[in-house]
């Protein structure tokens, strides 16, 4: 798969989860809705973390081809 198609799906992945969560939030679905809703955010929350750890991959590989063995741990702080 193209590194494009994983970004716009990732970003379309992101974005419908956003709209459920936004939903779910307003409290106006029925219990079976909302149970929907929640599956499809569990796939979507699935498919958001498959592309972030392959980027990661990625990046470790670019770092171990710039003679750069081990990553330091982000501290966004």
């Amino acid at each position: 798969m193209s590194r494009r198609k994983n970004a716009s799906q990732f970003e379309e992945a992101m974005q419908e989860l956003e709209q459920l969560v936004e939903q779910m939030e307003r409290g106006e679905l029925s219990l079976e809705e909302s149970l929907k809703s929640f599956e499809r955010g569990i796939k979507l929350t699935r498919t958001c973390q498959q592309a972030l750890q392959e980027a990661e991959q990625k990046v470790q590989i670019l770092l171990e081809k710039n003679g750069q063995q081990s990553l330091e741990p982000f501290n966004d702080e």
